[in-house]
């Protein structure tokens, strides 16, 4: 992300409804603004007509053939509405929409109410696209079935298992840390309780697995479905608008656009701690480490929020079945304020906790360390989630500011060698990218950015001192994009540094800029119109090519279990095309490196890992088992299908046994942190162990090893200003 900069003259926009201003101010930026504008005619309208009514029932569950029919009238008209900001295809759908799902609650608790049998040989069919919509009450009614059928199945084979083992072992749902529901097997029951299993008959199974089921969609409708409102829809309206320009334009709704910017800034201002909803109240999940309702040590995981009261006010607020967003911005609140929460405890007991908000720093945003010891050689590893930067204060925590202090603290432990972990890295400030790229070369340009119409320019490192001149691998995936891809790919030009990982990244060659849609309306009165995230530029690497679509190509290829999985930027829709450019001038890396040799080594003892090997047929199979549309619905047929997926799997158990001979430990900051923050501790352990399994680490480090061989390293690099 570039920081948001808008060369538009204010204009005066005149509709007062804010649906439609805000339609005309989107059209507006993004026919102006946008790098490659796209022609709104009919064939634009087909496609975001398309696009929306697959958004909003894409299990084709809600809306009849009727409505589809009903609905057509507009397809190749959408492109003369949002001509006129007229809205009234959008409130049909939305009407008839809020219509079928009232009637959907009523359709599934009368499925839910008859037996289902698994005994009757029947399929059902997940490939969503493929089919059509019903016709009538009947046909829905019978859609309804099969999916609550198949979803039911679960519940079902569970309490089979149960009935088999005579409640030995007992297959149980519980909620993990993020509130998320799991399977997991419980303990052994004890002689004592084994005597009290009772044996179900068939029916009797089937009919708690089916009590479950319902259990669990009411669940959904009470905390998802029931909680959108009509400006929820709109966003999805709005978003299949934009998206036709490509697939990194987005409209935010102004509660997302804060939850935007704290992302990419990794810090928020609140009481510290992750929220949830269940069924009408708001319960604790987590508790942030280091936050006010941490230090505070009154609030735990499981207490549930029941009113709110502002430290200037007398009254509190009722939050039981508000919305959860609603319940959220009443909770948080500028740094030094004071909230009153009245909580009913886990135990039961009510109580009023007074909570000053602070700034809360999202650890799991942020860069995090470990020195890495290998044969009494010790190395770097800093994994890089995203390069963060907080929007309203550059100077702040960011990114770079962070990684230079890691590196500088990895010197003083005597590291040989550093890996820079970018998998999974999706990119973030485009200023930080260059900043970090800086501290490994001595300086010259990093990338070259270009606008529609413009002049390119290139973005350079101008400060000629360097963090660390000694070895250097940076790892990528298929999902490393953006910002990451960058730096990869300037690494990489330079010879600075050998890439491992997927055959390629992302692909994403795009720069978006951040726009406040307020700022683009005089004296709005209308409310907050939200944020566009924008496609603005492109950049290009400076050897001239692109990164869109082609991603950056590792210079050695590791499978991985998204190896066969379409999810780069060439699998979206609507991206912009791959292009190339004049090369500018740089020198490559003067570090005395075979990098050839380097390349071919790491290369044979990858083609030669029975990890690896063990992982590509793994990802090859999960691939195989994602393509499966087609389910059987008679449980003797699903559950052979079951057992023998669960055995094909045991040839892939010893992927999660896998451990290196390397060893990882915090850097001695950190260590003393951990004598008060013991959730950082099993954070950070269990870190350690995951590196400790990871053979992709493990190659890295092989591949640091032998670099130093033909590697001439300064033990602190130039720190000086020329």
């Amino acid at each position: 992300m570039a920081f948001a900069s808008c060369s538009f003259t204010t204009k005066t926009f005149e509709d007062p409804d804010n649906d439609k201003l805000l339609i005309q101010v989107i059209t507006y930026v993004l026919q102006r603004g946008h790098f490659d504008p796209k022609e709104i005619n009919d064939e634009f309208s087909a496609e975001v007509y398309a696009d929306y009514l697959d958004q909003l029932d894409p299990l084709k569950r809600y809306f009849y053939k009727s409505d589809i029919e009903e609905f057509s009238e507009y397809e190749f008209l959408l492109d003369d509405q949002l001509k006129e900001y007229d809205i009234s295809f959008f409130n049909l759908t939305f009407d008839r929409l809020a219509e079928r799902i009232e009637e959907s609650k009523s359709i599934y608790k009368e499925v839910l109410e008859s037996p289902f049998d698994y005994s009757v040989d029947e399929e059902f069919n997940s490939d969503y696209e493929s089919i059509g919509y019903v016709k009538n009450k009947k046909q829905m009614k019978d859609r309804w079935r099969q999916q609550l059928k198949f979803s039911n199945l679960v519940n079902y084979d569970e309490l089979m298992i149960e009935q088999e083992t005579g409640g030995v072992k007992k297959v149980v749902k519980v909620e993990d840390e993020d509130g998320e529901i799991e399977v997991k097997e419980s303990e052994d029951l004890t002689a004592e309780n084994e005597t009290k299993f009772v044996k179900k008959t068939p029916t009797q199974i089937e009919e708690e697995a089916r009590a479950e089921t319902l259990k669990s969609i009411d669940l959904y409708y009470n905390d998802y479905i029931d909680e959108l409102i009509r400006s929820d829809w709109f966003t999805i309206y709005i978003n299949a608008i934009v998206t036709k320009f490509d697939p990194h334009t987005n409209y935010y709704a102004p509660e997302e656009q804060e939850n935007f910017r704290e992302q990419i800034s990794g810090k928020l201002e609140g009481i510290g701690a992750r929220l949830s909803k269940r069924m009408d109240n708001v319960k604790i999940m987590e508790l942030i480490s280091g936050g006010p309702a941490w230090r505070g040590n009154e609030l735990e995981v499981g207490d549930i929020i029941l009113k709110v009261r502002q430290e200037k006010e007398v009254e509190p607020v009722n939050i039981v079945g508000m919305r959860l967003d609603n319940a959220i911005k009443l909770i948080k609140g500028p740094k030094g304020t004071t909230v009153v929460l009245t909580v009913k405890k886990v135990d039961g007991t009510i109580k009023d906790i007074n909570i000053t908000r602070d700034v809360i720093e999202i650890e799991e945003t942020y860069a995090k360390t470990s020195i890495v010891v290998k044969d009494g050689k010790r190395f770097g590893v800093i994994n890089l989630p995203k390069f963060y930067v907080d929007f309203e204060d550059y100077k702040s925590r960011n990114a770079a500011s962070d990684i230079k202090k890691e590196i500088e603290r990895l010197k003083e432990e005597g590291m040989e060698g550093l890996v820079l972990d970018l998998r999974n890295n999706g990119g973030g400030s485009l200023p930080v990218v260059v900043d970090i790229a800086g501290m490994f070369i001595k300086d010259g340009p990093v990338v070259q950015v270009r606008a529609t119409g413009e002049p390119k320019e290139v973005l350079e490192d101008k400060d000629k001192s360097i963090v660390w001149d000694g070895p250097l691998v940076i790892m990528v995936n298929e999902l490393s994009a953006s910002a990451s891809e960058i730096l990869a790919a300037a690494m990489q030009d330079y010879k600075r540094a050998i890439v491992i990982g997927s055959k390629q990244t992302y692909g994403k060659g795009t720069v978006q800029n951040f726009m406040d849609l307020n700022n683009m309306v005089r004296n709005n009165k209308n409310g907050d119109l939200g944020a566009l995230k924008l496609t603005t530029q492109k950049f290009y690497r400076i050897n001239g090519g692109s990164t869109q679509l082609e991603g950056v190509k590792s210079d050695v290829v590791v499978v991985d279990r998204y190896s066969f999985i379409d999810i780069g930027e060439k699998d979206q829709k609507n991206p912009l095309p791959w292009d190339k450019i004049e090369a500018v001038d740089y020198d490559i890396w003067d570090g005395n490196v075979d990098y050839t040799e380097t390349i071919q080594k790491s290369t044979l003892r990858m083609d030669n890992n029975e990890q690896l090997r063990l992982i590509g047929e793994n990802a090859k199979w999960i691939k195989t088992r994602m393509d499966e549309n087609i389910h059987s619905l008679n449980y003797t047929t699903y559950k052979a299908q079951l057992e023998l997926n669960e055995e094909e799997a045991k040839r892939f158990e010893k992927i999660s046994k896998y451990q290196t001979n390397l060893t990882f430990e915090s850097l001695p900051y950190e260590q003393e942190m951990f004598v008060t923050d013991t959730i950082l501790k099993e954070k950070r352990d269990r870190w350690h162990k995951s590196l400790s399994q990871d053979v992709y680490v493990e190659e890295a480090i092989n591949v640091l090893e032998d670099l130093n061989t033909t590697y001439s390293i300064k033990k602190v690099a130039s720190t000086v200003k020329d």
